[in-house]
């Protein structure tokens, strides 16, 4: 038992100089103090002193001595052995270790969330759930292809690193020196352009490669790493695997013809509206780790953010939509707050649904979430998603939910808390206050 309590490696433990052998002596002696203190004054209750020990010894300030001084030395030593083995898990940690320990209490409780999406929209979903709770799933598209992502994605053949690494970023603490390293990006020499957050990401996954040779799981293991790294509460996993690339049908402004582009990022280049979207290869198949968060999920949020880049892209992998038909969970979607050029172009809340459906049918998720506050000095300066008409067909199909989700700072994104607040009401679990943490209260 000692040795599985020791990890089986005793002979280890027991090594000079690393703080451990001399406080574990001081504990046995505390311990023998203690209990030669209490086996004195155990005799004295049954009034049998042992004739081999002088009279003295059993005075009541001795007995009561010998348990204090007994009790203080294993406490002192107990301290020291915790704080030697804690040590460099608190240089990786940083703060209180009660901080440490409660944080890692919350992963076990709590409801399961999981966030489907990418872009810098998904992130306003998983701030203000981490008020909440720390068992947050993020599963994010890979089909980037464009700056430092589709820059490294070409020269070193690994899955865009850019959405996952926004997201590792939103449920890091956004005020630690290290995620403000892990967002830096380079604005000049060979290296301009290119995030930091993105090149170790990468470069990890290359490492895990030649280590093991498996290029396909390279990346799940690398944001393993990096996820310990910057102590995140929760986790961000690709929603495939496979080399996911996008391609889009736009019809052209100002005219009937419809032009086929391959590419994410050239996309937004081209004048005019996106009508559908598909993947290549169309098999790529689900991350099982993904569909298997889903599966177990209480509450899922799809979204919010860009409708045929980040959401559907990961909608339309094999996989993902039959396991948020066969979940239990209760699954809302998001709409954007604002519409964007090229993609969402004058859309309402039902075209975004509509466009859902069009591509993966329905009975995907249950409710709908949007906007409904348009701040009048921004009226023209940003293009707003209205409500669905009124006698829309969502409106039968999905429980449609409009509340002001907008930020005070930027109207034309979500305010984490306004959007985390609505989430829980709109799931039925409004009554659940947050747990506020040193690093929580700084992201929310």
């Amino acid at each position: 038992m000692f040795r599985k309590l020791m990890g089986f490696r005793v002979r280890e433990w027991l090594t000079p100089h690393i703080g451990i052998k001399r406080w574990m002596t001081l504990a046995v002696v505390g311990i023998g103090l203690s209990s030669l203190g209490f086996g004195l004054g155990m005799v004295q209750v049954v009034s049998t002193n042992w004739v081999w020990l002088p009279d003295e010894i059993y005075h009541p300030a001795i007995i009561i001595g010998l348990m204090i001084i007994g009790a203080m030395l294993f406490l002192y030593s107990a301290w020291r052995m915790i704080k030697n083995v804690l040590a460099p898990y608190r240089r990786l940690q940083g703060g209180q270790v009660i901080d440490a320990v409660m944080a890692h209490r919350r992963r076990q409780i709590g409801f399961k969330f999981v966030a489907i999406g990418g872009g810098t929209g998904l992130p306003a979903s998983l701030r203000g759930m981490k008020a909440y709770t720390s068992n947050i799933t993020a599963v994010v598209t890979v089909a980037d292809d464009g700056g430092s992502s589709g820059r490294l994605r070409r020269d070193l053949g690994v899955l865009p690193p850019g959405d996952l690494r926004n997201n590792i970023a939103a449920l890091a603490d956004e005020n630690s020196l290290l995620t403000q390293l892990f967002q830096y990006r380079f604005k000049e020499g060979d290296l301009q352009g290119h995030s930091f957050g993105n090149l170790f990401i990468a470069a990890l996954a290359n490492i895990v490669e030649q280590q093991h040779d498996a290029q396909k799981n390279s990346l799940a293991e690398a944001l393993v790493q990096v996820e310990r790294v910057l102590n995140i509460q929760g986790r961000v996993i690709p929603s495939t695997l496979d080399d996911v690339i996008l391609t889009a049908n736009l019809k052209l402004h100002g005219s009937s013809r419809t032009v086929k582009v391959r590419g994410e990022s050239q996309i937004e280049k081209v004048e005019g509206v996106v009508e559908t979207i598909e993947i290549e290869p169309e098999n790529a198949q689900a991350y099982p780790a993904s569909v298997q968060a889903i599966l177990e999920a209480d509450i899922i949020v799809i979204g919010p953010g860009s409708l045929y880049t980040s959401i559907l892209p990961n909608l339309m992998v094999k996989g993902i939509a039959d396991a948020l038909r066969a979940t239990d969970a209760f699954i809302i979607y998001v709409c954007n707050v604002a519409t964007q050029p090229v993609e969402t172009e004058n859309y309402t809340v039902a075209e975004h649904v509509m466009a859902l459906e069009n591509h993966i049918g329905r009975g995907v998720f249950q409710a709908v979430l949007a906007n409904n506050v348009y701040p009048i000095d921004t009226i023209g300066k940003t293009e707003y998603v209205l409500p669905a008409p009124e006698h829309h067909e969502i409106l039968q199909r999905y429980d449609v939910h409009y509340t002001d989700l907008t930020d005070d700072e930027r109207p034309w994104r979500h305010d984490t808390n306004k959007l985390a607040t609505a989430i829980l009401r709109l799931s039925g679990q409004g009554e659940i206050t947050p747990i506020f943490t040193s690093t929580s209260k700084a992201l929310v």
